[in-house]
């Protein structure tokens, strides 16, 4: 079986569905629901995590070391639905005992008292939806908080002793300049949180904004405008003492990088649960699977009170498809793209199949190498995608 990087346990996620509202951009599994529809989620998520509690241990032999509760808004949840649901999960699946706790919160969900229980449950990284500090782009992403009830939840959740408090803001809204997304990132550095998320806008088609820009009534920044706003970013946070680890996350020291989230960007296992929510495992030398489950909450809780896991689909990845997926994931973090480890773990010698085009990217600036490794630079990491997708692989590029 394919060596998973070291120290990295399997992670489980649990997505919640519920939002207050549906922002207007939003392409995730989301709806509104109140206290009965809640608590019939939570009887539902306990009793998919009852279906997977044999083949969880095969997945996970190691337990549980990340749970990452996201949506949705898990703040949607009471506490005490939150208390059932960590319970229940830990009671069905291996979890440590010292499991990380993420979890997802809205900026008008929080107060000192919602922030002590959910810091008694053992929540260790708090992710704040922020997205702006502006009161007209706020307004425009159809966020329910203001710029000071933004402000206050960052502080609070400060003040509370979560060991991180993240912070995610959104860029590249239409006509946004640079004076408007400065203003956004001097007022995160003055409250100093230890990470955060930084997001390009993009429009998907089915959501509001993508009916509106059929209609030719909106339309996204323009690319280089974008790449202007991204560059601006990482020249503001890194004066200020936060470095860029992955394409959109940066943080004010390696103890507050996301666990969870590298476990994506390293093909370690994952168990998801919840509607829409994605799993991977690693199978037979050189081959994995990944699977995901009913998207509408409806068809999820039908599959899983029929006792049934609710799987809507899934696929076999040879390794030169996880070689693929290693190219583009590790081209989008500061950790790079380990040739050798490409090698070693799929089988397939990125260095032989594209030493020209490599020694073109560290001429024009997009990576460094050293050694095996190649570390994007933050001009790299503005177009990583385009320069993954131009790798050869196994006598092709990827693009194909």
């Amino acid at each position: 079986m394919p060596e998973a990087p070291r120290h990295d346990g399997p992670g489980l996620y649990l997505h919640v569905p519920f939002c207050s509202a549906i922002c207007p951009y939003c392409d995730f599994s989301v709806l509104t629901g109140g206290e009965t529809a809640h608590r019939r989620f939570v009887d539902t998520l306990l009793a998919e995590a009852e279906l997977w509690r044999e083949d969880a241990h095969r997945l996970a032999p190691g337990r549980f070391d990340t749970l990452y509760l996201g949506g949705g808004t898990p703040s949607a949840l009471a506490p005490a639905e939150l208390a059932r649901l960590l319970d229940g999960v830990a009671a069905r699946l291996p979890l440590r005992s010292d499991v990380w706790i993420f979890l997802e919160a809205n900026p008008e969900d929080v107060d000192r008292r919602s922030l002590d229980a959910w810091r008694d449950l053992g929540v260790r990284t708090l992710s704040l939806g922020v997205q702006s500090f502006d009161p007209a782009s706020l307004a425009f992403l159809g966020r329910r908080h203001d710029p000071a009830t933004a402000r206050r939840s960052v502080g609070e959740a400060l003040a509370t002793g979560f060991h991180t408090v993240s912070v995610d803001l959104i860029f590249g809204l239409p006509r946004q300049g640079s004076a408007s997304w400065g203003r956004d990132l001097d007022t995160l550095v003055e409250l100093s949180p230890q990470h955060l998320s930084c997001y390009q806008l993009t429009i998907h088609e089915g959501t509001p904004f993508g009916f509106r820009a059929r209609r030719g009534e909106l339309a996204e920044l323009a690319e280089d405008a974008q790449g202007e706003l991204y560059a601006q970013a990482h020249e503001v946070l890194a004066a200020a003492g936060w470095s860029a680890y992955e394409v959109s996350s940066f943080a004010r020291s390696p103890e507050h990088h996301s666990r969870h989230n590298r476990k994506y960007w390293r093909h370690v296992p994952y168990l998801g649960l919840g509607p829409s929510a994605h799993s991977f495992e690693l199978g037979a030398p050189g081959r994995a699977r990944r699977w995901w489950n009913e998207r509408k909450l409806g068809a999820w809780t039908r599959r899983v009170e029929a006792r049934d896991k609710p799987l809507a689909g899934e696929e076999g990845l040879a390794a030169e498809q996880l070689a693929l997926e290693a190219v583009f994931l590790g081209l989008r973090t500061a950790a790079g793209l380990d040739l050798e480890a490409v090698r070693r773990r799929w089988g397939v010698d990125l260095a032989a199949l594209n030493r020209e085009r490599f020694a073109a990217w560290v001429e024009a600036g997009f990576v460094d190498r050293a050694g095996g490794v190649l570390r994007p630079t933050p001009r790299g990491l503005a177009v990583a995608d385009g320069l993954a997708a131009s790798v050869e692989l196994g006598g092709s590029d990827v693009s194909r």
